[in-house]
């Protein structure tokens, strides 16, 4: 596994470097794929297999994800583009990839919506996303998943 990121509190590691793509309509498409195109336009190149360890805890997750799953990039409005940065901007990729999957499957870490928002959170970190903005956007998708489902109280927060 390639240790992706780690501290005391968290690690994050890969099978392998992530590989994904962004997706283009092309003009032989349907109407039908170039609207998922549109609405999902990043896709995962292989088999990614990802480790997840939360080390106050004492809890370590696994899961994959499949080759060929696509999802929207960083959910951004385009409002705040100017400010935070595009849903497409390249140091968004893995860290976006990462956190739909663990908002998609909430047991993959046993349902902890903040330890999804700290993982969110150190990849940005990896990416090299200013403080500020990763600060703003940790805590925007964490507040967001508290009122959308997502809201078991965890009480050991970092």
């Amino acid at each position: 596994m390639i240790e992706w990121y780690k501290d005391k509190n968290l690690g994050i590691f890969f099978s392998s470097a992530p590989c994904v793509k962004m997706r283009y309509p092309l003009p032989s498409m349907t109407t039908t794929e170039k609207k998922a195109i549109s609405k999902y336009p990043f896709e995962n190149k292989k088999l990614l297999k990802v480790r997840l360890c939360n080390y106050k805890k004492k809890k370590e997750y696994e899961f994959s994800i499949r080759e060929n799953y696509c999802w929207d990039g960083a959910s951004i409005p385009r409002l705040f583009w100017r400010d935070i940065g595009a849903k497409t901007d390249p140091k968004f990729l893995i860290p976006s990839l990462i956190h739909d999957v663990l908002c998609e499957n909430h047991e993959y870490i046993d349902n902890d919506r903040y330890f999804s928002s700290c993982v969110f959170d150190a990849l940005l970190k990896v990416s090299k996303v200013n403080p500020i903005k990763r600060s703003l956007m940790k805590n925007t998708v964490d507040f967001y998943q508290r009122f959308c489902g997502w809201n078991k109280d965890v009480s050991e927060k970092e």
